[in-house]
């Protein structure tokens, strides 16, 4: 497989910045490794053994210079690539940088799944005061990226196989007022060379928290996306899943058969995210494995859960130390959602479904207050409004991997 020259230069960047940091080369102690092991598999690679590699200034608990995270795994059934890997490493610009609003250059280079990925990206965080729940962040970057080996996929057809040259731009604002806690994200990229057509790709999410009180809250989401017609089918949006190139950051959906392939082939697991119409998740799939592209150039949704008390939350939030990070949440759900009738990849009908669903979380968040940890969902879309087969209201079930609902 060719490298492209930006992987080259990551790499040459990345060695630079390393063997050029003040008293790294001459003293090692001035620098911490810090590894442990990881296992995993999926149909291709069998059992994916490996080491991932924190490295660090001593004391600075992944918040100072230099900072490294990396992987390399080996396939044990001994794919065609057998070897595995993956490295960021992040260093802060001291000129605009200050306490929790750092500013830094990242190079990030991977290897895996069969698909191979070479960036560096600038990073600004602006956080007032001590609550690292309110911030805003600002990315802007270049990333090649290209998928060699489709033997990683469940549903090949939804990927092409040249590379793409992304010019990326990304925006994050996190605050409260006086409703509760709101979100503001936004998503840009496009195409700029390479031998596919150019394209833009845009998605914006607006987030809203309402506490209610007595144990009840209500949380809001809208999202629109928007991309155009010659974009590469990865980035297309669906009405029930997040766009399939971001099924990569999941390890769950990363490569068919972490998850067995006849539980992903039924519909049962939906990938949160876009416009996230849960109810339709089962219909999505079917047409995927009959090798039809159910993937759309824009789409628009509301999505309402409202929350509601349960004992075994009431139980779990009573267990010390682990009742800090756990959670059981319960809510009635809406979602309703409809192409922007502006290009010709689109869906003609305005999209519906309600019914219960129950979120299992355990979040230890990282040094900036972000989400880190597992969350899985049961949502049962009891009722939809243009069912394929089924009645409009009828027992429908899925497993959601992920949450677009975060705080």
């Amino acid at each position: 497989m060719k490298i492209p020259p930006l992987a080259t230069c990551c790499a040459a960047i990345f060695i630079g910045l390393f063997l050029a940091t003040p008293g790294m080369a001459q003293e090692t102690k001035s620098y911490e490794l810090l590894p442990y092991p990881d296992v995993w598999y999926n149909d291709v690679d069998g059992i994916r053994a490996g080491v991932r590699v924190t490295g660090q200034v001593p004391g600075t608990f992944q918040d100072g210079p230099h900072r490294l995270n990396a992987g390399i795994w080996l396939g044990t059934w001994w794919p065609e690539d057998p070897i595995s890997y993956n490295v960021e490493f992040t260093e802060p610009i001291p000129s605009i940088s200050g306490f929790n609003s750092e500013g830094n250059i990242r190079l990030a280079s991977s290897i895996r799944a069969g698909f191979s990925r070479h960036g560096i990206q600038f990073n600004k965080r602006w956080q007032p005061g001590f609550d690292e729940r309110q911030f805003v962040t600002f990315s802007a970057g270049i990333t090649a990226q290209k998928r060699f080996d489709d033997s990683y996929l469940l549903f090949p057809h939804t990927w092409q196989q040249e590379w793409l040259w992304l010019g990326t731009l990304g925006f994050e604002l996190n605050n409260a007022n006086v409703l509760g806690r709101y979100q503001v994200k936004a998503d840009v990229k496009a195409n700029i060379a390479g031998e596919t057509s150019p394209f833009v790709y845009a998605a914006v999410e607006l987030k809203q928290q309402f506490l209610l009180g007595s144990g009840f809250g209500l949380h809001t989401r809208l999202f629109s996306g928007l991309a155009s017609e010659k974009t590469a089918p990865e980035f297309l949006f669906s009405r029930s899943f997040r766009p399939i190139v971001q099924w990569n950051q999941n390890s769950l959906v990363r490569a068919k058969g972490t998850i067995p392939t006849s539980w992903m082939s039924t519909g049962l697991f939906q990938v949160a995210g876009g416009a996230n119409l849960r109810g339709y998740s089962e219909q999505d799939i079917s047409a995927l494995e009959n090798g039809l592209s159910p993937l759309l150039t824009s789409v628009g949704a509301l999505n309402i859960e409202l929350d509601y008390p349960n004992p075994l939350d009431r139980a779990i939030r009573n267990i010390p130390v682990i009742g800090n990070f756990m959670r059981l949440r319960s809510y009635i759900f809406n979602d309703t959602g409809t192409s922007l009738g502006l290009t010709s990849l689109e869906e003609s009908h305005v999209l519906s479904d309600a019914g219960l669903g129950f979120t299992f979380s355990f979040n230890i968040p990282d040094y900036l207050g972000n989400p880190r940890g597992l969350v899985l969902r049961y949502d049962l879309p009891l009722w939809v409004s243009h069912p394929q087969e089924n009645s409009h209201f009828s027992f429908r079930h899925v497993i959601g991997i992920g949450a677009v609902f975060t705080f």
